[in-house]
């Protein structure tokens, strides 16, 4: 199998049109509109979609993903929402979707729910904790590029859990939005949250999902 950083699209493919953007867990699709509009200025037609990422958990939200994202070239998602697009495309390879961004999402699990399944606060993950904790599972095989946006941001709730070893966005470590399946990763001067606010995290979203990768002039 070519590693994911050696996978580039064939020239001959047609450019990413259609674009799905998800929220994150405990956020609603109005959190996108800053991204979306950023994203439809620049020539994309967004939608935005709602999953059960609390209550229902992994199982209904994916019934529900998948549906809509056989209509769709690409995704952009926030935290949870990359893990279970990234679940999705494992679970049913002959979905569309060729590209993947995920802002801030813990590919690689979160220490932050490590913490509070630890803490006895699990109830707050709800039915996505497993996810959350463990990240995705390798080998990456699907179709698709995935680049990931990381924030360097320290201001958010996982900061109330205790320090971070390293650079993070208040919430998630940048080490943890690593993974191996990656194409691409890049890091912006954003928070958790703020990435879906940020100028640069849309650019370079915009910039991956005409290319493949993200711009590291």
């Amino acid at each position: 199998m070519v590693p994911a950083s050696e996978r580039r699209p064939p020239l001959t493919d047609p450019p990413i049109r259609n674009v799905l953007l998800l929220p994150g867990i405990w956020m609603r699709p109005w959190t996108l509109l800053a991204l979306a509009r950023r994203l439809s200025v620049d020539g994309f037609a967004v939608s935005m979609l709602a999953y059960p990422g609390v209550f229902g958990g992994p199982r209904p939200a994916l019934a529900r993903l998948r549906p809509a994202l056989a209509r769709v070239d690409a995704v952009v998602a926030h935290s949870l929402g990359g893990l279970m697009v990234l679940e999705a495309l494992r679970a049913d390879p002959a979905l569309p979707v060729r590209r993947v961004v995920c802002l801030g999402s813990p590919l690689s699990g979160s220490k932050v729910a490590r913490r509070l399944h630890d803490g006895r606060l699990g109830v707050m993950l709800g039915r996505s904790r497993d996810l959350l904790t463990r990240g995705c599972s390798l080998p990456w095989a699907g179709q698709a590029l995935v680049g990931s946006i990381a924030g360097s941001a320290s201001c958010g709730f996982g900061r109330m859990l205790g320090g971070f070893p390293g650079i993070n966005d208040g919430t998630v470590g940048i080490d943890e939005t690593r993974w191996s399946g990656l194409a691409d990763h890049t890091v912006v001067r954003a928070s958790h949250s703020g990435l879906l606010l940020s100028r640069d995290a849309a650019r370079q979203a915009a910039h991956f999902l005409r290319r493949g990768q993200f711009s590291h002039g």
